[in-house]
């Protein structure tokens, strides 16, 4: 699923480790960055690991404000820093993508085959993990990550 968050980013200042704050309203996230294009990125990722978290969980993702409503809480949620102030950015995620890209280790499943299939694959040199991964690939119609 793909959406575009409003993001507003405040420069800090100099003396900081990461100048650029970085405030995602409509997720409640803060992040922060070591340049302006770097916030982004950073954003982008706090998006997708609380989204994915979200998915985990069965909460349903917060459609996108819009960018008076994104104002309005940034306002609202003002602390020390009111980022209604700050430069306001859209950053795009792809969460199946994101996901693919994040959960990349592998599980252990037990797969039942005949006797004399898994033998002839064995000796036919056939790596049955890589085929069933082809084959869930092909039937899921899925884009695999290299």
């Amino acid at each position: 699923m793909e959406q575009v968050y409003p993001v507003f980013i405040c420069y800090m200042n100099d003396e900081s480790e990461h100048p650029y704050l970085a405030c995602v309203p409509d997720m409640d996230i803060l992040t922060e960055g070591d340049s302006f294009a770097d916030a982004i990125k950073m954003a982008r990722d706090a998006i997708g690991l609380t989204g994915i978290s979200m998915e985990d969980h069965q909460e349903k993702l917060p459609e996108p404000s819009s960018q008076s409503a994104a104002i309005e809480k940034a306002r609202q949620n003002a602390g020390e820093i009111d980022f209604s102030k700050g430069t306001l950015t859209y950053v795009d995620i792809d969460f199946t993508e994101y996901r693919k890209q994040t959960e990349t280790k592998t599980v252990l499943r037990n797969v039942s085959l005949p006797d004399w299939l898994s033998h002839e694959a064995e000796h036919a040199g056939i790596n049955i993990s890589k085929v069933l991964q082809d084959a869930l690939v092909n039937l899921l119609h899925v884009k695999q990550n290299l």
